[in-house]
């Protein structure tokens, strides 16, 4: 399973500015991310080349972060590539709590991160269905 970190911040100009600065200067590499919103705070999401050092940089800085274990699958860059590893998942009653995606630097497949109520059953679900899932190491080095 991929690590993902998720920070809490005050939704005020400046705050991603800070943490992603914070990230870099702790040599960390964002390999993907999502923020979601409302009007008083956000949720930054994102997979980080190194996990601990992120997350040691952000806590030491004040912030509060933690890290989920996440799926990373791979889709077809293709139209209807994200409709059918969903599918396959909606089909078999399990529920996506949130997901965001990002390219591979070859081009040729997208990168699906995912947060689901039954890590197990999704596992399962993308090997039956010859879904690759990326170990860490894959995701980390994108």
């Amino acid at each position: 399973m991929v690590k993902q970190i998720s920070v809490f911040l005050e939704n005020k100009s400046g705050r991603l500015a800070e943490i992603t600065r914070i990230i870099g200067e702790a040599g960390v590499n964002i390999r993907a991310l999502s923020v979601a919103d409302t009007s008083d705070f956000g949720v930054l999401r994102f997979i980080a080349s190194d996990t601990d050092t992120a997350l040691a940089a952000l806590k030491g800085a004040g912030f509060t972060a933690t890290a989920t274990r996440v799926v990373a699958a791979e889709v077809p860059d293709q139209a209807g590539g994200l409709a059918s590893l969903l599918e396959v998942l909606s089909s078999n009653g399990v529920n996506v709590e949130y997901l965001y995606a990002f390219f591979k630097k070859t081009g040729q497949n997208a990168v699906v991160i995912l947060r689901v109520e039954d890590r197990d059953k999704t596992l399962d679900l993308f090997e039956k269905n010859g879904i690759k899932v990326l170990t860490p190491e894959e995701v980390y080095s994108v």
